[in-house]
């Protein structure tokens, strides 16, 4: 589950870009999943920011004759260094072949793994298309206990989210009813959601590194033998990977809330959203929603509620307790000592 905003996988207030209004005096803390860039511009990779991420190389100086020796036509400089700790200039040519060495050397890192045989950097690639996305990956560092639960147990449990393949879920939990989580955070609720229903398959799909190493170890820790976490873009695995009717439920706490009005097409709960997801739902199956952020919870009703093919199983059509089986999480618990009030929602595929 992802410990999101205590108000969308992945912590400070729940922003991202900018926005006019400003943000509530007590905002939600965030989950595993930082946002993704303004506008549209699709998320970024992992391993393309934060301090493990490769700097571009410095252009390096040439001495004044070889810029004597330049053609005419490569007359045109760049200066080789900002900190000024050199006067040479670089050819335009030679400057943007730095550059293009530098880009490689990101896109190459952003194909690579960081732990071998673990979760793929981007493991959907190319196969994916450009739009607007709810997350954005974001590097952290892993404690030894977490790599070492990747590289362990990934192999056993893990799966990274391509869209090259569709999943056999009876074969993946040995027959188990399954339901989909939709950003787990450091795993703590689902890995205890799992123990405490062994009788129920848990897919819990986020792409906060650490915390599916966090949430690997839990279970393991636990006996949980129920519990199989996805890495990537859960609209990719609805899309593509999941047959028709597959699924017994879904589950997403807490998702981020997006607050700026610029950023609220970022939201995960749409109608187009609700339309993948109906599909791959068996009849009957609930999906549940929750979050402390007021006007993300109106817009999940509204949009639930106006959706054909799911009806509300609160009887006066609004919101739901919280069901027992759902464990109050720590950013639960945070928000809820700042005065914030947090919604559950629970809707049947009909």
């Amino acid at each position: 589950m992802s410990e999101q905003p205590l108000n969308p996988t992945t912590a400070p207030a729940p922003d991202s870009g900018t926005a006019d209004e400003a943000t509530p005096a007590d905002p939600p803390a965030t989950g595993s999943v930082a946002e993704a860039p303004a506008d549209d511009t699709p998320a970024t990779d992992v391993h393309t920011a934060g301090p493990g991420a490769e700097a571009p190389a410095a252009e390096a100086p040439v001495s004044d004759a070889a810029a004597a020796d330049a053609p005419a036509a490569d007359t045109t400089t760049v200066h080789a260094s900002a900190t000024g700790s050199t006067a040479a200039d670089v050819p335009a040519d030679e400057a943007a072949a730095l550059r293009a060495a530098s880009f490689e050397r990101a896109r190459r890192m952003r194909q690579e793994p960081r732990f071998p045989g673990g979760p793929a950097a981007d493991p959907a690639g190319s196969h994916h298309e450009r739009r607007i996305r709810s997350f954005q990956p974001r590097r952290s560092r892993v404690t030894t206990g977490q790599q070492e639960a990747l590289e362990r147990l990934w192999p056993k449990w893990g799966l990274d989210i391509d869209g090259k393949r569709v999943l056999d879920l009876d074969q993946l939990f040995d027959g188990l009813p399954v339901v989909l989580e939709i950003g787990f955070g450091m795993g703590e609720a689902t890995a205890q959601m799992a123990a405490d229903d062994p009788g129920t398959g848990i897919l819990a799909v986020d792409v906060h590194t650490p915390g599916q190493g966090n949430l690997l170890g839990l279970a393991d820790r636990a006996g949980s033998t129920n519990v199989r976490v996805a890495n990537g873009d859960a609209v990719i695995l609805l899309r593509e990977m999941l047959a028709p009717e597959s699924l017994d439920g879904l589950r997403v706490y807490f998702p981020d809330p997006w607050p700026k009005a610029r950023h609220h097409k970022r939201r995960l709960i749409q109608p187009e959203f609700l339309d993948l997801v109906a599909p791959v739902l068996k009849p009957g199956a609930i999906v549940h929603c929750a979050t402390d952020w007021e006007p993300y919870a109106e817009q999940m009703l509204e949009v639930l509620t106006a959706h054909p093919r799911f009806a509300n199983t609160a009887a006066d059509g609004g919101y739901a307790p919280r069901p027992a089986f759902r464990p109050l999480t720590r950013f639960e618990g945070q928000g809820l000592d700042k005065g914030h009030v947090v919604h559950d929602l629970l809707f049947a595929r009909v």
